[in-house]
C-alpha cells in the first residue's frame, strides 16, 4: 500500500514538472501600415505595410468594410506593436472593432488594441488626415503578401 501511494505520488510530480516543458512560446514584432477609408453609410478601407519579426520584413495587406454612420475620407499611418505570436502568420486574421471619430485635416494622435483569431493581439497608435466623420463598426483583415 505504501509502495502504491509512492508511486501515485510520483506520477503526480512527473506530471506537474513535465507540464511546464509543453509550455509554447509567443513572440512579439513590430508593425506599420497606411490605411485609407472612404464611406456613406457603408465604408471601405484598404492599405499596405510591414511587419517586422525575428529581423525580417513581411509585407502585408490591409482590407476591410465598416457600417454605420460614416460619411467622408482619411488616410491613417499606424505604428505598433503585435504579441503573442509564434509565427509572421498568426498576424493573418479578421480584426473587429467599433469606434467613433471625427477627422479634419491633419488630426491628432489615437490608439486602439485589436485582437484576431489567431491570438495576435495589435497594440497601435496612429494619426489621421482627411475629412471623415463616423460611428461605427469595423472589420479589418490583414495578410501577409
Amino acid at each position: 500500500m505504501r509502495w502504491s501511494s509512492a508511486i501515485r505520488a510520483a506520477l503526480i510530480a512527473l506530471t506537474v514538472s513535465g507540464a511546464g516543458l509543453t509550455t509554447v512560446y509567443a513572440d512579439f514584432g513590430g508593425i506599420r501600415f497606411n490605411v485609407i477609408k472612404a464611406g456613406f453609410v457603408v465604408g471601405g478601407s484598404g492599405g499596405v505595410g510591414t511587419l517586422m519579426f525575428h529581423g525580417r520584413a513581411y509585407p502585408i495587406s490591409i482590407g476591410g468594410v465598416s457600417y454605420g454612420f460614416t460619411f467622408g475620407a482619411s488616410a491613417t499611418d499606424f505604428v505598433g506593436t503585435v504579441s503573442n505570436i509564434r509565427t509572421p502568420f498568426d498576424v493573418n486574421g479578421v480584426y473587429g472593432a467599433a469606434g467613433a471619430g471625427v477627422a479634419v485635416g491633419p488630426a491628432g494622435a489615437g490608439g486602439i488594441v485589436l485582437a484576431n483569431q489567431n491570438g495576435a493581439v495589435l497594440t497601435l497608435s496612429g494619426s489621421q488626415m482627411g475629412l471623415i466623420v463616423a460611428a461605427d463598426l469595423n472589420g479589418l483583415v490583414i495578410s501577409l503578401r
